[in-house]
């Protein structure tokens, strides 16, 4: 198949996956729904998924590129990126697509890959500026989380902050815990 076939296959796939989800929630869509929605055949769908989770996640790993090259070297420099993605993009735009993505297992699963997917930059970030170990790890879930919970809270608030205050009490916020945990 061809790259842009690829492409629209997956695409197809993925906003029939999101719509169902939005109307009956991750638990009741199965995976015969989702090919149903997008006109795609069930073999067709297992040429590219294992399953609905495989599917959902798929777009990760093509993010988290991105996200390094915007960042180009300079530390958090994809902060900024991830905000303007989360903002701009297409399953987030309305309240209830906000709910039934962030809620259930669906929602669950979700957060767990946003979360390790900054983990993961901040990681790359630190160098060897804190040593492998406990407090690494406890620091990177602790900066992660928060970064996670401000994209959640952003797109649950009647007044919403600008992409450029997002990331300014970010980066302040952040780079106050890493002088703690680098001094000591």
């Amino acid at each position: 198949m061809s790259d842009a076939r690829t492409q629209r296959t997956t695409r197809a796939l993925r906003d029939a996956l999101l719509s169902l989800m939005v109307e009956r929630g991750w638990e009741a869509v199965r995976v015969q729904d989702v090919c149903e929605r997008a006109g795609i055949a069930r073999s067709t769908f297992y040429t590219h998924f294992t399953d609905k989770e495989d599917l959902l996640l798929s777009g990760f790993d093509t993010l988290q590129r991105e996200l390094r090259a915007h960042a180009q070297g300079r530390p958090l420099g994809w902060v900024r990126p991830l905000i303007e993605h989360v903002r701009e993009g297409y399953w987030l735009a309305t309240r209830r697509r906000v709910s039934a993505l962030t809620r259930g297992r669906g929602g669950q699963i979700i957060r767990e890959r946003v979360t390790r997917l900054v983990m993961e930059l901040l990681d790359e970030d630190l160098g060897d500026q804190i040593a492998k170990g406990t407090e690494r790890e406890i620091a990177l879930r602790y900066l992660a989380g928060a970064l996670v919970e401000l994209l959640l809270v952003d797109r649950t608030t009647p007044k919403r902050a600008s992409v450029a205050e997002l990331e300014a009490t970010y980066r302040k916020l952040t780079s106050a815990a890493l002088r703690a945990l680098i001094s000591g």
